[in-house]
């Protein structure tokens, strides 16, 4: 992926300042469902980060960060600052105003407006505060258990995938769901197929900003766009389910199949059009 010279002041660093140990309460969900909100990408996790309490735990001590750290922190920056000239320009061309989201670099834990985030839950967008939160070590985990090839852009997609949840709080998108979640009209496997359109929309924005960027900047080197979906496949639930408990139920999914998420992502990246992303028709129908 090449760099570019733009840099975001969006982007919180938080690591290495230490801070109060965390504990997230399960609240009763069974060891498979943790497993893979742990390891799925993004969504609103304000439901799980509802029962998330405050332990008390140690304080850990301050540090510097290391080159490799202080580099990471520049590609973010580097990112974040294009995928809000992105977004500013695709609002403007539909008559909207883009607000950008804030970015935060965590290690182990901190505090989001959803509550306690830990480094285990992987990348997140929290809709409460406009957030997207980013643990890197979800990167080792990623290539080393379920197989995908990271690189940097790779990294770059999935925080495309966040910002496209923002995307979705500013048009509305994730309050309408919230509003279904919260009626209680639906089954839980209606509502798996209500959040599995959510996701893929998200991947859509992803590809989206990829064509749109690389318009702009000509960002994309040989392989990037397979690498994006490399990362897109090994989060998809049939892979998730596979890899932890050997069988795949379609009624679970809840971001999509590894297939869906690389049609929708390469389908936002061939059209570069927000308005061919209405995964929801296309799924519920």
């Amino acid at each position: 992926m090449k760099w570019t010279n733009d840099r975001s002041d969006n982007v919180d660093d938080r690591r290495g300042s230490g801070g109060g140990g965390g504990m997230l309460v399960g609240g009763g969900l069974g060891t498979l469902i943790i497993a893979a909100i742990v390891f799925f990408l993004g969504g609103d996790p304000s439901a799980i980060l509802g029962t998330a309490v405050n332990s008390g735990g140690q304080q850990t001590e301050q540090r510097q960060l290391n080159q490799q750290e202080l580099q990471v922190r520049e590609f973010v920056q580097m990112v974040t600052a294009e995928t809000e000239k992105t977004w500013t320009q695709i609002f403007q061309q539909n008559g909207m105003t883009y607000r950008k989201p804030h970015v935060v670099l965590f290690e182990d834990v901190t505090r989001s407006g959803c509550g306690t985030a830990q480094a285990a839950m992987g990348p997140f967008y929290c809709p409460a505060d406009e957030t997207v939160y980013m643990d890197m070590s979800f990167f080792n985990e990623l290539q080393q258990r379920f197989g995908a090839k990271v690189t940097e852009f790779s990294i770059a997609y999935v925080m495309a995938h966040e910002v496209g949840h923002h995307v979705q709080t500013l048009l509305g998108t994730t309050q309408k769901v919230d509003q279904l979640r919260q009626s209680g009209r639906y089954s839980e496997a209606e509502m798996n197929r209500v959040s599995v359109a959510t996701e893929l929309q998200a991947d859509f924005y992803a590809g989206v900003w990829a064509r749109q960027t690389d318009n702009r900047e000509k960002i994309l080197e040989p392989g990037d766009i397979e690498s994006a979906i490399s990362a897109a496949e090994a989060v998809g639930d049939d892979n998730i389910q596979k890899r932890s408990s050997g069988y795949v139920n379609q009624e679970a999914f809840t971001h999509g199949s590894s297939a869906q998420r690389k049609e929708w992502f390469m389908k936002g990246y061939n059209t570069g059009d927000i308005r061919q992303g209405d995964t929801f028709n296309a799924l519920l129908k």
